[in-house]
């Protein structure tokens, strides 16, 4: 990746005007524009599966490794939420409904030694993002499968992918295919490429270094669903 990176566009962004109404002001983090459309933003292509050979696997810190089919996940009981999202580009999506399988229920399956207190997302695209297993315990928590009611789009992450509504939407990896628990942190993809390693939106942690609060408005000239 070149070292003009997504965060270094970001920064050289103007500040765009955000009129966001007062019924919602709180829901909505500082510097974000609210759209009722849902913008497309990855790395790299969309990946095409064989669902007869495609797998989750579970390994690092764990007694077992383990693989589940994608069978397997769709048998567990599942969970429906409806929660707000936040892009670290700067648009929020208000009362997005997804369904899944809540993390913390997938862990009843798994026997995560007591040193395994970080966990790595790995995605297609050789995509990878961290998040303390502390930060996945909550509700909203979901092995994501269902959006809207209907299973997800290839685009949106399909057959699987993290949600994770209280950070910054790139924590939420698309395309998932492994979870690694580990016994200290360690960066992911975007977080070696200038973003913030937490990524609280309430808090603009955007960046990695000074926090700039200079936005990024490419979305609007993405594609949408």
């Amino acid at each position: 990746m070149h070292k003009d990176s997504k965060a270094e566009r970001i920064k050289r962004m103007n500040i765009p005007a955000v009129d966001v109404p007062q019924e919602i002001a709180d829901r909505v983090p500082p510097g974000q524009a609210v759209t009722e459309r849902f913008p497309i933003l990855h790395e790299g292509e969309v990946p095409k599966y064989d669902m007869s050979t495609w797998s989750l696997r579970v390994f690092g810190e764990v007694a077992e490794e383990k693989s589940f089919s994608y069978e397997e996940l769709l048998a567990l009981p599942r969970t429906q939420i409806v929660c707000d999202i936040h892009c670290v580009t700067r648009w929020s999506k208000l009362d997005t409904v997804w369904e899944g399988v809540l993390f913390r229920d997938f862990l009843k399956l798994i026997n995560v030694k007591p040193e395994g207190k970080y966990v790595m997302l790995h995605a297609d695209n050789e995509y990878e993002t961290n998040v303390p297993l502390t930060d996945l315990m909550g509700d909203h928590i979901l092995l994501a499968m269902s959006y809207d009611g209907k299973p997800l789009t290839p685009k949106h992450g399909w057959p699987l992918r993290l949600l994770v509504p209280h950070l910054y939407f790139w924590k939420s990896a698309k395309w998932i295919q492994g979870i690694e628990f580990m016994k200290e942190d360690r960066e992911g993809f975007w977080e070696r490429n200038g973003f913030h390693n937490v990524a609280d939106p309430f808090q603009e942690q955007r960046f990695s270094g000074e926090a700039i609060p200079i936005p990024e408005d490419e979305w609007v000239r993405k594609e949408f669903d």
